[in-house]
């Protein structure tokens, strides 16, 4: 079985996601220690300075989401050409490399090419290395093992804003900044000593003289199946789900927070807790479609219209209800329909529309996904400038109401038309 022969590939791209977890956090959940460390006066959260601060950490966490952007697609090309363990090496170093640097300067510019970096490392080599791994090591239940991604970043993200908190209130947040860095050597270790699928694969294949692709055989066989092409614009609906899930959950993920310490008058902690609140939403999520998937043989787009309809209820009752409990439940159902990964299985769907090399479908997927971390913070910037934060913060949580509306319109499209293409209605029960 090729899940116990390759489980350290496994563990190295789990290890690897539980620090992303924190990479993707970093920013947002010690915004004001970022900002003073940099030289902006954030005594007072009314001031310009104050605002100008918020600005210079959003643009840090843009500059991340246009790391993943410019990254992704080449480097699902460069994963299937010189296959997984060498990216995820790589990847390892960037952090490293990302980390320690953000540690000792004081200045944002550098600060924000860090997030560049990180994004660079975190789709330009770990998602574009990490994901095709997985599914090539678990081949019986790929999008079981593409949704446990989700379990590590959520685990990693449940934790990580309260330990901010209590650091900080301590005065030493910069541990926040040390978890992550150790993290990082561990996955390098774990990624030299791995031995992936794919990579033995192509070596084999390699001695033999075959130029045929490892997974050429499963791309002919998946054509096979499809009754009729799918058409040129249901392939851009699959990949542009990226970009419709990434942009509700970067949104949730990044500033859930300042949502609720600007409308429910929420304190440090129980504000932080909102975030831990949407994690282990998404938690308990990625372990239910787990067992509807693998055990109960659930169609992923079953699942994704599901996800979809109770992201964008969620978020009306977060628009509309700013009473704490209420909005704690919600923000605890909208980690479980957005961030339960929606995004991990929207992939899986996009290998059955359009089959093709994993690292290349990962790689183009996962443009989209950048594109929306890179626009998302920027807007919150030039609002926050604009308006204040309060006010930035609430436009782009209805933003994200109408994009998750959008989501359930293209989810069903997708749902008519895979009954076209397939013959069958992917909402019927499995034999």
């Amino acid at each position: 079985m090729k899940a116990k022969k390759y489980i350290w590939s496994m563990i190295c791209v789990y290890m690897a996601y539980l620090t992303h977890g924190m990479q993707a956090l970093i920013f947002s959940q010690n915004q004001v220690n970022f900002a003073t460390k940099w030289g902006f006066d954030m005594s007072d959260p009314s001031s310009a300075a104050y605002a100008a601060g918020v600005a210079a950490v959003s643009t840090a966490i843009a500059w991340t989401g246009f790391g993943k952007f410019i990254s992704v697609w080449i480097g699902g090309e460069i994963s299937d050409r010189v296959g997984r363990k060498k990216l995820m090496i790589g990847g390892a170093i960037l952090y490293i490399i990302c980390f320690a640097t953000m540690f000792v300067t004081n200045n944002a510019t550098v600060a924000a090419i860090m997030g560049l970096l990180g994004g660079i490392a975190t789709s330009g080599f770990w998602d574009a290395s990490g994901y095709p791994a997985v599914q090539e090591a678990y081949p019986a239940a790929p999008g079981s093992a593409l949704i446990m991604i989700k379990f590590f970043v959520a685990l990693s993200s449940i934790f990580y804003p309260l330990i901010c908190v209590q650091t900080a209130a301590a005065g030493n947040w910069k541990i926040n900044i040390v978890i992550p860095l150790v993290l990082s050597c561990v996955v390098l270790v774990f990624a030299c000593i791995a031995r992936f699928v794919y990579d033995d694969e192509k070596a084999a294949n390699a001695g033999s003289g075959s130029d045929k692709r490892a997974d050429q055989a499963e791309i002919d066989a998946a054509k096979a199946r499809q009754l009729v092409a799918p058409g040129k614009f249901t392939a851009f609906l699959t990949y542009f789900y990226a970009f419709l899930v990434m942009a509700v959950m970067y949104g949730a993920q990044q500033y859930t927070k300042a949502f609720g310490l600007a409308y429910c008058g929420l304190s440090e902690m129980q504000a932080a807790s909102m975030t831990t609140m949407y994690q282990v939403g998404s938690i308990v999520a990625v372990a239910f479609w787990a067992v509807m998937m693998s055990k109960l043989k659930w169609h992923p787009l079953k699942v994704l219209i599901v996800d979809a309809v109770i992201t964008a209820g969620s978020l009306l009752a977060v628009l509309l209800v700013h009473q704490v409990a209420i909005v704690y439940i919600a923000i605890l159902i909208l980690g479980f329909g957005c961030a339960g990964g929606a995004l991990q299985t929207g992939l899986s769907v996009l290998q059955e529309f359009v089959p093709g090399p994993k690292g290349r479908n990962t790689g183009i997927y996962y443009t989209f996904m950048g594109a929306a971390s890179y626009l998302m913070p920027v807007i919150v910037a030039k609002l926050t400038v604009i308006s204040g934060e309060s006010k930035a913060v609430y436009t782009l949580m209805t933003l994200m109401f109408i994009l998750a509306v959008v989501q359930v319109v293209a989810t069903l499209y997708l749902i008519l038309r895979y009954k076209k293409v397939f013959g069958t209605t992917p909402l019927a029960k499995a034999e």
